[in-house]
């Protein structure tokens, strides 16, 4: 089994070490041979190239969970190449507000990326809810399989990088139009940070119950007070940086808040549904652990009648 799971982690190693060797060049491609000027539209297209990669592996593989570490193994990689690309990190001269923005990714993507490599067991596995697409809609399997379980979480996650990559591109081609970072700057940072303080203990303690409490609802430590707490985080997560980045940039990027509503929405009206129709089918006490507990807030329901 760990030989298998060795096998399984090395296949995705390289997958993602060719995608973001295939982003990179298209990278190029669309600067110099389609003359695109602006960076964003070449990251994006960069990002969906990558992102169509990964999905063809999952396809071979007939495991689309190869495409889990996206979701936090993208951000960090493409910020710190762009930032690289863009020269914003000469030694002295690296902007406060830049640095804030990369430890607040960085931090998430290892909290995230570590925790999905701890629960990952081989590529023999995939998760529940793609089996779950897979069979009740065979018919159609691979456009959801596409645009529904690849693309639409890469738009999202692009979307919610997006003010922090205005903010990368305002520094490189007009940094005076950049503000000093304040309180609001430091305020995001702490959301952010502190989300992802929320999503590793929340992980932690969700781990260490189902170790001796198999097959029970989880209602120890954070638990005890909101259902998700770990999509808590990850919600938060992206307004914090919304956050950084809007209170460094002019007024008239407030719409780059677009991709943390989104995330919020996703998390709202997809992810969450989907998870506790699951609960609910496979634990019967999930019903009442419903009803007295929230699902994002950690404010506990009122009991009275």
């Amino acid at each position: 089994m760990e030989k298998t799971r060795s096998r399984s982690f090395l296949i995705i190693l390289l997958t993602y070490v060719l995608a973001v060797i295939a982003g990179i060049f298209v990278y190029k491609l669309t600067g110099s041979l389609w003359e695109i000027k602006g960076i964003l539209p070449r990251i994006f297209i960069a990002d969906t190239v990558a992102t169509i990669l990964v999905w063809l592996v999952g396809v071979y593989y007939k495991n689309s969970s190869v495409y889990d570490p996206f979701w936090s193994v993208a951000p960090p990689v493409i910020m710190i190449l762009l930032a690289f690309h863009l020269n914003l990190l000469s030694p002295g001269s690296i902007p406060v507000s830049l640095v804030l923005l990369l430890a607040a990714v960085c931090l998430w993507s290892i909290r995230l990326t570590a925790n999905w490599a701890y629960t990952f067991r081989d590529l023999n596995v995939q998760d529940w809810r793609y089996t779950k697409f897979r069979n009740d809609f065979p018919g159609i399997w691979q456009l959801i399989n596409f645009f529904g379980i690849h693309y639409m979480p890469t738009l999202i996650v692009f979307f919610a990088m997006l003010p922090a990559l205005v903010v990368m591109e305002n520094l490189h081609t007009s940094p005076d139009s950049i503000g000093p970072v304040n309180v609001l700057t430091f305020a995001g940072f702490a959301v952010s940070t502190g989300a992802a303080l929320l999503q590793l203990v929340a992980d932690r303690q969700l781990h260490r119950f189902r170790r001796i409490n198999s097959g029970r609802v989880c209602e120890a430590g954070l638990w005890k007070y909101a259902r998700h707490p770990n999509y808590t985080g990850e919600i938060l997560m992206w307004w914090g940086v919304y956050v950084m980045s809007i209170s460094v940039l002019p007024f008239h990027y407030w719409w780059t808040g677009l991709g943390a509503m989104l995330n919020t929405l996703m998390f709202l009206f997809i992810s969450i549904p989907l998870m506790e129709h699951r609960q609910l089918a496979n634990k019967p006490e999930y019903a009442s652990y419903r009803d007295r507990v929230r699902a994002l807030t950690f404010i506990r329901k009122s009991t009275k009648t």
